[in-house]
């Protein structure tokens, strides 16, 4: 019987176990698919001392446990041990071939702004959840990055590690429950938009209507509060895509500008946000009015000259008849806004009355406030989901409950002294 291997302080060395010349210690594995491997440490077992100027953390049995259950349960150690988040990213972002092509740039942009330098070089077996949680804390104390930015960062992070799951390369997704923790923790809430009140829309309309300086905005803001469509929808209009003998607006397409590869902004066609968003959108009268009266304008003046990706014909233009940039829009909102309510207050004293004071709000906000006053006249959910391109029929619930609670109320009301209860 041959005599069993020992270490240099006597004690005997299992299977696969060996101590070489210079003290360290190797274990022995094959892999699922046959690959020989070794691990190493200067510890055969935690309570060892580590040798002057050496560095060590954890002893080669403790190594082993682990790599033991990780072959147990389908899990591949050796790739999850010797690659990092960031090679892991390569791949996945490779084989994301169903990604559209914004939202393929926009993830490449997020991950190397704020995880490839950070989060990025550890190894995927490292990452633990504490080590997401830390880094999430990091974006929003350090960065001050919103949480629908996180929110975002967390979307490519998860599905990055879902795929490692199943693939037996980690057992757990260390990303889950961790945005719950940092929305608790930082009382972070979904901000919810607010529609303009009648009040407020009539008087945006009229002081864009009476103020030189910003009626030829007019048609946009018309279009906006009456089709309820998304900015890139707007911009990305095209005159062919307006049926005025029907009435009707065709949405089949959105005009987006992002940063590309190479990081620079450009404008690109691309197909809308989800399926649901293809849609055709019934042309109110005031809508197809503005339309035909910017159409005559722009045949004095001149059309827009864009065109991208093979599409022209853009109906709202720049001064230099250009499509229009998005933010540019939400600037010139800004700007309407202040004056509008700095003439109101003047005139509201003027006439001895409260103010109506229009509040912060952006190209989604006019969108929102086409859903709301839909909701307030329309009771068919389906028909509402269906003009506003809402891929979740709660999204256009959440709306319709808000936007009702109101003539709720006011019904409520009217019951008085009609229900006899004493």
């Amino acid at each position: 019987m041959s005599e069993k291997r020992r270490d240099n302080k006597g004690r005997i060395l299992l299977s696969n176990e060996r101590q070489r010349p210079d003290g360290k210690y190797e274990y022995r594995y094959i892999d699922r698919n046959g690959v020989k491997h070794s691990i190493y440490s200067w510890k055969l077992v935690s309570t060892d001392k580590i040798p002057n100027g050496k560095k060590c953390e954890e002893s080669l049995r403790d190594m082993k446990r682990k790599i033991e259950k990780d072959l147990e349960d389908g899990i591949d150690p050796a790739k999850s041990q010797n690659t990092t988040l960031n090679q892991y990213y390569e791949e996945y972002i490779n084989s994301k071939y169903e990604l559209k092509t914004s939202t393929r740039v926009n993830y490449k942009y997020l991950y190397e702004k704020y995880i490839k330098d950070n989060l990025g070089n550890k190894k995927m077996y490292d990452i633990k959840y504490i080590d997401i949680k830390n880094f999430y804390i990091y974006l929003v104390d350090k960065l001050g990055l919103k949480i629908g930015t996180i929110k975002i960062i967390d979307n490519i992070l998860h599905q990055m590690f879902n795929v490692a799951v199943r693939n037996g390369d980690i057992r757990y997704n260390p990303t889950t429950g961790v945005i719950y923790e940092i929305k608790k923790a930082n009382n972070f809430e979904n901000i919810k938009r607010r529609a303009l009140t009648i009040p407020q829309q009539e008087l945006l309309i009229d002081f864009c209507k009476n103020n030189t300086m910003y009626n030829h905005w007019l048609p946009l803001i018309t279009v906006f509060l009456g089709t309820g469509c998304r900015v890139g929808e707007i911009i990305g209009l095209r005159w062919e895509d307006c049926d005025f003998e029907k009435s009707i607006i065709s949405i089949n397409h959105i005009l987006t500008y992002r940063p590309q590869d190479n990081r620079k902004y450009e404008f690109h066609i691309t197909t809308p946000k989800t399926k649901n968003s293809i849609r055709i959108i019934p042309m109110l009268k005031d809508v197809k009015k503005v339309l035909l009266e910017e159409r005559l304008r722009q045949m004095k003046i001149g059309f827009n000259t864009s065109v991208i990706d093979g599409y022209s014909g853009f109906i709202f233009q720049s001064r230099v008849r250009t499509v229009i940039f998005p933010q540019k829009i939400n600037e010139v909102l800004e700007s309407i806004r202040i004056k509008c309510n700095q003439q109101e207050e003047e005139n509201a004293i003027r006439e001895m009355r409260e103010p109506v004071i229009i509040p912060h709000f952006s190209v989604h906000n006019l969108r929102h406030t086409f859903c709301t006053r839909f909701c307030e006249n329309e009771t068919n959910i389906k028909v509402i989901q269906e003009i506003m391109g809402h891929a979740d029929i709660t999204t256009t619930m959440d709306v319709y409950n808000e936007a009702t609670i109101e003539k709720k109320v006011e019904s409520f009301f009217n019951l008085e002294g009609k229900i006899k209860i004493n």
